[in-house]
């Protein structure tokens, strides 16, 4: 069971060590005072789990991110009571690097929610994916996970 943290607020920072990677776009980061925090990866939304790309996008997120302290930028807390924030390590963008390497889409129904440069980077990052056939991209037509998990919720 994961205990959270004391909840963030908006456009706060969080640094702690990833301690549990759950898919391609959800962590759980341990911070200095031994609490725990579930976080969504902003801008972007992965394969689940049980659908194509869904391991190899979590396989993906853990390599970048598992283990590693990082920087959360977080926005706001959604329904499931996960921070919602864009992670940095070694100032690298996780979120971002995940659609770079076809491993998530931008999602861009929340990006008016990124900063105008980030919605540019990411929906770069996205075509050039695509266009390279990266991950996801291999597919011919990949499901999008918003559109999978409406058609296989139980």
């Amino acid at each position: 069971m994961i205990l959270q943290g004391h909840p963030v607020h908006a456009a706060d920072s969080l640094k702690g060590r990833v301690i549990g990677v759950s898919d391609g776009d959800t962590i759980t980061v341990l911070d200095a005072d031994n609490r725990q925090y579930k976080i969504r990866l902003a801008g972007i939304d992965a394969p689940e789990s049980h659908q194509a790309f869904g391991q190899k996008s979590k396989a993906n997120l853990s390599a970048l991110v598992f283990n590693r302290q990082v920087v959360a930028q977080c926005t706001k807390t959604d329904k499931y009571r996960r921070e919602i924030c864009k992670v940095l390590v070694d100032d690298i963008d996780a979120d971002l690097e995940q659609v770079r390497a076809g491993m998530a889409w931008w999602y861009r129904h929340y990006a008016k929610e990124q900063s105008r440069q980030d919605q540019e980077a990411y929906e770069a990052a996205e075509f050039n994916a695509k266009i390279r056939r990266l991950g996801l991209w291999a597919d011919k037509n990949p499901t999008p996970p918003w559109d999978w998990r409406r058609g296989n919720r139980q």
